[in-house]
């Protein structure tokens, strides 16, 4: 049984600890906030650090720019893509995350809010916001609701690491870096080159 809560609320109680993206709704927070299993996660309310929004904007661009005239579309943070369970209601939702980029190649998952379903591609890009913990919920939830493909980018250490997931289970990718070209299984055709791509930002 839930706990009761206040109707409307500007931000979440730590002391109820299970949300539904009605309740997010209610929030009036400066911070990121996610919910992950009715748990709310919330990042730093400073911006993350340059680098962070240098490899999120180029790489956004590159997928626009491949994306253009197909039916894939690319999005950047912030942008709700909400993981629904039996019922689209927003009260029996309570997975919303907001990655730092996704690519939904499914029309009928887009609305006016966000996305509603699992997107094809979803990429992480780590900053001194994230945790360990928050990264480990993040991995079991795009396995358990089909993300085909998940990216993590440390921009520092200029690495990536590609999860595909393959009969319902991710298998990882070695550490790629500088000098590895990366091929997308969810976004075929795309290939980055990971030196080329990594050379002016720093």
């Amino acid at each position: 049984m839930e706990s009761e809560k206040p109707s409307t609320v500007n931000e979440p109680d730590v002391r109820y600890g299970y949300y539904s993206y009605a309740d997010y709704l209610t929030w009036q927070m400066d911070e990121v906030v996610e919910l992950i299993k009715g748990k709310v996660f919330k990042r730093a309310a400073a911006a993350p650090k340059r680098i962070h929004q240098r490899v999120s904007v180029k790489l956004a661009s590159r997928l626009y720019v491949f994306l253009e005239g197909k039916k894939c579309q690319v999005y950047d943070a912030p942008f709700d893509v909400r993981f629904p369970k039996k019922s689209k209601e927003d009260r029996k939702i309570h997975d919303v995350v907001q990655p730092d980029i996704c690519v939904i190649c499914d029309p009928s998952k887009l609305d006016e809010r966000g996305c509603i379903g699992a997107p094809d591609l979803i990429v992480e890009i780590l900053s001194p916001g994230n945790n360990k913990v928050e990264l480990q919920n993040k991995f079991e939830l795009y396995e358990e609701n089909g993300v085909k493909e998940y990216w993590v980018i440390h921009p520092e250490q200029q690495t990536f690491f590609i999860y595909t997931l393959i009969d319902s289970k991710y298998q990882p990718s070695h550490l790629l870096t500088s000098g590895d070209v990366v091929e997308s299984v969810a976004v075929p055709g795309f290939v980055l080159d990971l030196e080329e791509f990594f050379g002016d930002i720093e």
